[in-house]
């Protein structure tokens, strides 16, 4: 039997803004809704479905990206004069990391959450292209 990933729930203080800021960054569709959520769809028919409920606490989501759209998302970022960093603990600030023979970026939503985009999965397995 195959499990496959389909959905998580992200909690934050607006959830059309977040699943806006999200899905603008990564240029992906306009969010569409399910219920309390603001769902955005992803590719491989996974989605973040953004909803507000209590506190958000930061939490860590990466997306495996081909290396055109790590060039647009990338100057997406830039455009917006976001911060990104090239680890997930911000130390190495405005880098690009080649990790596992690819390239690598953090960046931060309104809420804290730690988003990355890579395009390579770790330990070098074949990219989204």
């Amino acid at each position: 039997m195959a499990v496959e990933f389909n959905h998580t729930i992200v909690n934050c203080t607006d959830k059309w803004a977040s699943a806006r800021f999200l899905s603008g960054i990564l240029g992906l569709g306009e969010p569409g809704s399910y219920g309390p959520f603001a769902v955005v769809e992803l590719g491989n028919g996974a989605s973040l479905d953004f909803a507000e409920h209590g506190q958000p606490r930061a939490q860590h989501y990466a997306f495996l990206v081909t290396e055109d759209e790590f060039d647009e998302i990338h100057a997406r970022i830039v455009e917006r004069g976001l911060t990104y960093w090239a680890d997930p603990f911000h130390q190495r600030e405005r880098e690009i990391n080649t990790n596992d023979g690819g390239r690598g970026l953090y960046w931060d939503d309104p809420d804290g959450h730690n988003l990355e985009i890579l395009t390579v999965p770790y330990g070098g397995w074949p990219s989204a292209q």
